[in-house]
Order: C-alpha cells, then sequence, then structure tokens
C-alpha cells in the first residue's frame, strides 16, 4: 500500500528513455543532487514507479518508447492518483500536437523538448519542485492539524458523555427509580430513531447523529435535581400545585446545562438542551413549558418523549404498578397518555415485538 511520506525522504529521480545516451546526459545533470533511477521503456517505468512511489522526487519521461509509450504510464499514475504527489516531465521532440495535448491533459507539469539543455532542465526542474515541496509540507501540516482537531473532538465527546452519564446516573438514584431506566431510554431512543431513519430518510438521521440524540437522550430529567423530595418521591398523585412544581424540571435542566461549560462547547449539547426542555411537549400543542404543537417540536425531542412514556408505563414507580407491553402500546397508540406524531405511532407498532424481545426481555411485561 502506498502512503505519503515527508518530503525530506523524496531524493530519487527516475529517468525514462528508451536512448542510452539520453538517460546519461540527464543523469549527469541531477546525480548531485538525486539518486538516479532509470528505465528503457514504459513497463520498467511501472514497476520502478510502484516501487519507489514513495521515495520519488520527480519522474523525466519519454514519450516515444518501445514496450510501453509514455503516453500509457501517465495514463497508469493518473488512474492510482499519483501525479499529483510525484511531478512528470515530458521529454520529447514535439512541442505541439496531440500527444503533447493529451500529456498535459493527464497532469504532467511541463515539457522539455529535446536535445536537452542541462542548465534549462536543472533550472525549470528545481522550481517546480520547490514548489511541489511546499505543497507536501502543507498538505502535512493540515494533516497533522486535522487528526489534532479530531484528537480534541473525541476527547471532549468523552467527556461529555462522562458528565451526562454522572448526572443523569445522580438524578435516577435519588428519584428512586432504577439505574436501568438511563440505559433504557437510550437504547429504546437508538432503536425508535434507527427504524424511524429507513420509514422516514427526510429526517436526516444518520448514524452518527443517532447515537448523539440517543446519548443526549439520558439527560431528559436531569432537572429533577431541583425538585424537593417530597415532590419527588410522592407515592400518590401529585395535586395541580406540586404538578406545576414537577414541570418546572424541563427548564431547571436547560440551567444545569448551561452551568456546564465542557459541555455547552461539546456537539451533544444542542440535542441534550433541546431534548431536556422539550421532551414533555404533545404533537397537539398540549404539552409544557412552550406549549409547541406539531414539527416545531424537534423529532429527536418527539422520540425521546415517546421512548420515557413507554419506559414509564412498563416500569414501576413509587405511585403505580408496571403495565404490560401490550397495554402500554395500545395505551400510547390510543391517545391516553397525550397525542403523539402519527409517524412515530407508526414507528411504535412496527418495533413493537423488538423492543419487548431485545430491550425488555427481562421484564415481567
Amino acid at each position: 500500500m502506498m502512503t505519503e511520506l515527508h518530503t525530506e525522504q523524496r531524493k530519487k529521480l527516475l529517468i525514462v528513455d528508451d536512448v542510452e545516451l539520453n538517460r546519461a546526459v540527464l543523469a549527469e545533470a541531477f546525480h548531485e543532487e538525486y539518486e538516479i533511477l532509470e528505465a528503457e521503456n514504459g513497463q520498467i517505468a511501472l514497476d520502478c514507479i510502484f516501487a519507489e512511489a514513495n521515495t520519488l522526487a520527480a519522474v523525466l519521461l519519454d514519450v516515444l518508447m518501445p514496450v510501453l509509450d509514455g503516453i500509457a504510464v501517465l495514463e497508469w499514475m493518473a488512474s492510482k492518483n499519483l501525479l499529483d504527489r510525484i511531478p512528470v516531465f515530458t521529454l520529447t521532440s514535439e512541442t505541439l500536437g496531440e500527444t503533447i495535448d493529451k500529456a498535459y491533459e493527464l497532469g504532467v507539469v511541463d515539457v522539455i523538448p529535446k536535445p536537452f539543455n542541462p542548465v534549462f532542465i536543472r533550472r525549470r526542474l528545481s522550481n517546480i519542485l520547490e514548489l511541489y515541496r511546499h505543497r507536501r509540507d502543507l498538505q502535512l501540516m493540515v494533516q497533522h492539524q486535522t487528526a489534532k482537531i479530531k484528537e480534541q473532538a473525541d476527547a471532549l465527546r468523552y467527556n461529555s458523555f462522562t458528565i451526562i452519564e454522572t448526572l443523569s446516573t445522580a438524578i435516577e438514584f435519588r428519584n428512586s427509580e432504577s439505574g436501568e431506566h438511563i440505559k433504557r431510554i437510550r437504547d429504546l431512543t437508538a432503536m425508535l430513531l434507527r427504524v424511524l431513519a429507513e420509514m422516514h430518510p427526510r429526517f436526516e438521521l444518520t448514524h452518527e447523529r443517532i447515537q448523539l440524540i440517543s446519548e443526549a437522550a439520558v439527560m431528559h430529567d436531569v432537572g429533577k435535581i431541583s425538585i424537593p423530595d417530597q415532590i419527588l418521591g410522592k407515592p400518590g398523585r401529585l395535586d395541580p400545585e406540586e404538578f406545576e412544581i414537577i414541570k418546572t424540571h424541563t427548564l431547571r435542566g436547560c440551567e444545569i446545562l448551561d452551568s456546564v461549560e465542557q459541555l455547552r462547547r461539546s456537539e451533544i449539547y444542542q440535542y441534550a438542551y433541546d431534548i431536556c426542555r422539550h421532551h414533555h411537549e404533545r404533537y397537539d400543542g398540549h404539552g409544557y413549558p412552550d406549549g409547541l404543537i406539531g414539527d416545531e417540536i424537534s423529532i429527536w425531542a418527539q422520540v425521546v418523549s415517546l421512548a420515557d412514556v413507554y419506559d414509564a408505563l412498563v416500569s414501576e414507580r413509587v405511585y403505580k404498578k408496571a403495565y404490560s407491553h401490550d397495554a402500554a402500546v395500545h395505551m400510547i397508540c390510543s391517545g391516553e397518555c397525550g397525542v403523539f406524531n402519527p409517524h412515530l405511532l407508526q414507528v411504535l407498532t412496527s418495533c413493537a415485538i423488538d423492543i419487548q424481545n431485545q430491550l425488555y426481555a427481562d421484564s415481567p411485561l
């Protein structure tokens, strides 16, 4: 496999010409600066280029040769994307015509006329190779900086996920619910998003986006940290005043997310913030805190809302027993738990069996 090396290692010059005297003249002109490689026809040149692709500074290529001509060599190099890395100078007694046009079209950097003027050739080759060195050094610098930025982004994402897991686990235990609720919401959100992506490509739910949304989903109830214990752990139905207080967990959660600077700088933040604020909005506008309606609610907030309602129904809580899987799906689809996007109800019913078998197989549903 051919890989790019630093320009300091490109110290070889390949001279391809079927006339030995021409090769000798060019070798004499450049032997002090480069290690000279020679080929008497195009086929030998191809073998040499393949073996030395990472060390060649340039190729001086005759056009008219036996076995394989210079144009065929150029076509092969072009097919392997080598002409951007290895400058090729065409050697020919022609300066016009279809052959020269073809050579330029394929990507030669210059045409050197025969008979050769060594001083002229050295100057032209030196100037062009200096440009190639600068370009390759710039490419290497960009690659290094890109790799560094990716490394920093990966570290930021990892740290953001760690913060999310820590905060979410804290609220689950404080809310007297199983820590498994976090994993179930994340996994159920991912499954619903994958099915939605297949059924409705217009939402542009890529694999990376689904992963980010699923991780962000575990932050949906982080604002409950600010809710008083007597309300959060109340075994019975909340009165209207208590319900108004618990509704504030959506906005309080956003305040918590805003307070974590490292999280604000991560790509997961926009999803976590939106989900935290809007996972209790309803498709008919009867949700909270903003009373959004229909597609005003982001599709990821809608999916997390559906996942949260389903998991709440099939889980035992201090204020209720667990419903069966079939009962939970029926209640959601019949509107007993509020109005949901018809597309999401379609998604839920299409993967209901997978939800039960893959995510809740150990639960007594």
